[in-house]
């Protein structure tokens, strides 16, 4: 079990920090002219990016406003500052000895670690913040709670107020919010699933307080937790996308990569063809979706699986997260 979780953290650090570079690279063969091929290896962000503004996405609406560079601070090999703030969690968590970590003290030790990170001035290279970041701490800066009882109060009510809105914010429907729950999952492996994936659920509604997150949480969530256990990843990828309406569309791809050989570039073009129309940009479900998808195609080959997640472009959240279920050994 300690292996399958150390395993899991180290998938989550290298997909992260192979993708970082090509994050938000909607139209793929930009990742080839602007690398000198399809990506194999850990590479700096260029100077400029491709694209200036984002439209493309399974939901017609706008993504992000792209910067010159998206992680133009950062180095061939370092992890963006998602990662970052997941193992700080994770740090957290375990130097706080917490026995459910769906418990109030777990959480405000958590958010109160996350305020002290991000309002530390040289903390970090990331020039990047993902738009929960960006709305959490427009909202902190109000009253700029500091204590763990006091950041944990306001992130509650900030939760409730979103939450019971009429216009959710649909840049907290993002795949992002996985990164953020992956320690309190891969450091409850050994506790029951409904305790591990209630942690989850219960925390990640303060930091993407969605109406639709919860749902996609708690799928991923106990895929998780069941791989970690000893289940089958292809299970459970087949299991998830089959609970997100898409196993068909996903078989289909499937049988046509089966016709050309592994690690042909003929078979990349269906995977990114697959991503592409499951969802390439950064909104949950049809992130989530070419998250299992590529999980499933992967399952006994995770070195395969992070470049072909990397090379697909599109959200670098999703390759956070999805590596996971294909890097744990039994």
């Amino acid at each position: 079990m300690r292996r399958s979780v150390s395993e899991a953290f180290w998938a989550m650090c290298a997909a992260d920090s192979m993708s970082m570079p090509v994050h938000w690279y909607y139209n793929i063969d930009d990742i080839k002219r602007d690398f000198g091929g399809w990506i194999s290896g850990f590479n700096s962000p260029r100077d400029r990016h491709p694209s200036s503004i984002l439209t493309l996405s399974n939901t017609s609406r706008v993504c992000f406003i792209q910067l010159p560079s998206s992680f133009s601070g950062l180095q061939a090999g370092e992890n963006t500052l998602n990662v970052l703030c997941a193992l700080r969690a994770a740090q957290t968590l375990v130097s706080g000895r917490f026995t459910d970590f769906s418990q109030p003290d777990a959480q405000a030790a958590v958010l109160s670690n996350y305020v002290d990170f991000l309002t530390t001035p040289g903390t970090h290279n990331d020039t990047y913040a993902e738009s929960f970041h960006r709305s959490f701490f427009a909202d902190w800066q109000d009253t700029s709670p500091s204590s763990p009882g006091q950041v944990l109060k306001f992130a509650e009510k900030r939760s409730r107020q979103k939450l019971s809105s009429s216009h959710p914010d649909s840049q907290l429907d993002a795949i992002g919010c996985l990164t953020t729950i992956l320690p309190f999952i891969l450091l409850s492996a050994s506790a029951n699933e409904e305790q591990a994936v209630s942690s989850a659920v219960e925390f990640v509604k303060l930091t993407h307080p969605h109406p639709n997150v919860p749902e996609y949480v708690e799928l991923y969530s106990r895929a998780l937790h069941a791989v970690l256990g000893g289940a089958s990843v292809r299970q459970q990828a087949e299991h998830a996308l089959r609970r997100l309406h898409v196993w068909d569309v996903c078989q289909s791809y499937s049988r046509r990569a089966a016709r050309f050989a592994v690690s042909s570039e003929k078979r990349l073009k269906v995977h990114q063809s697959a991503v592409s129309y499951l969802g390439l940009a950064c909104y949950t479900k049809g992130a989530l979706s070419s998250l299992f998808y590529l999980a499933y195609e992967f399952h006994d080959n995770p070195r395969e699986g992070i470049l072909t997640n990397t090379n697909c472009g599109g959200s670098y959240t999703r390759k956070q997260t999805g590596i996971d279920f294909e890097n744990i050994h039994h």
